[in-house]
């Protein structure tokens, strides 16, 4: 499972980038995409994400997820690795591969009958928020947390990550609150059935060992537990009970897996190059 993640880690961090990228070694995105449970909040982002139908039908239609669900969280994450870490032209050159793929995929949702295009600036949006709000409440929660000041901050050091595959500077939020009010406006919300395909993938994917399976199972109980209340009440999940959602409990979980990864080819390498320009 974590092969392929740590093998996209080391290649999309560079030992000598051409200059400080996007963010910066000084930005609070680098601080917040180094953290611990990042694979916890990409969980959580997943679950939100599908809740639109537009896009849900994109990646149903358009994708081969099922038959390589880790492949393509691998490269999901080497393209946010890349922009986060690499070099300004290394993460133009990652974005417009994303948008030339993006004008390939359009077409029509089944359930609700609405056109699609994934290079619609709304449905690039809402992939973002998903993201963002994620990344933002699971670090406040089981990461180094982060004060009503740095979350601000880091929803708008973000806007670029959304400027970069084609959404409009003034539609991206530049707040905590702003973001999560956005995700609340949308009103074309729903779980299709292409969603609970794809979240019961996610919440029990294949080819996992008992251990790594019992682990997964336990941070799935997470992801759902830490979603907005509208969220988990479209998809009919029972909330948890209080001791698994913890964060004494949870960061032991996220220290598991972490221990796991951190022990692949690569992934100590990539990580004291991140240290070593964060410091610089």
């Amino acid at each position: 499972m974590l092969e392929p993640l740590a093998r996209v880690y080391e290649r999309s961090v560079p030992a000598e980038p051409a200059d400080a990228g996007l963010f910066g070694p000084g930005s609070i995105v680098w601080r917040v995409h180094r953290d611990r449970s990042f694979p916890l909040a990409g969980m959580r982002a997943l679950m939100v994400q599908a809740l639109h139908p537009l896009a849900m039908a994109g990646v149903a239609q358009h994708s081969d997820w099922r038959r390589d669900p880790f492949g393509r969280l691998a490269a999901t994450s080497g393209y946010l690795l890349t922009v986060t870490y690499g070099d300004r032209a290394s993460a133009n050159e990652a974005a417009a591969r994303v948008r030339a793929v993006h004008k390939h995929v359009r077409g029509t949702d089944p359930e609700t009958g609405l056109p699609y295009a994934a290079e619609d600036p709304d449905l690039l949006l809402w992939i973002h928020a998903a993201l963002v709000e994620s990344i933002m409440t699971i670090v406040q929660r089981y990461g180094r947390g982060l004060d009503p000041a740095e979350a601000d901050r880091y929803v708008a050091e973000m806007v670029p990550f959304a400027e970069i595959v084609g959404v409009p500077s003034g539609m991206v939020p530049r707040s905590a609150d702003a973001l999560k009010e956005y995700l609340r406006s949308v009103e074309l919300v729903r779980v299709t059935e292409a969603a609970r395909d794809a979240i019961a993938v996610v919440l029990d994917p294949p080819g996992l060992d008992d251990d790594t399976r019992e682990l997964w199972h336990d941070l799935s109980q997470v992801a759902t537990g830490t979603l907005p209340d509208w969220a988990r009440d479209a998809y009919g999940f029972a909330l948890p009970p209080p001791q698994a959602l913890e964060r004494e409990y949870v960061r032991q979980l996220l220290g598991t897996l972490d221990l796991a990864f951190e022990s692949l080819d690569g992934v100590m390498e990539a990580r004291r190059r991140i240290e070593l320009r964060a410091r610089s």
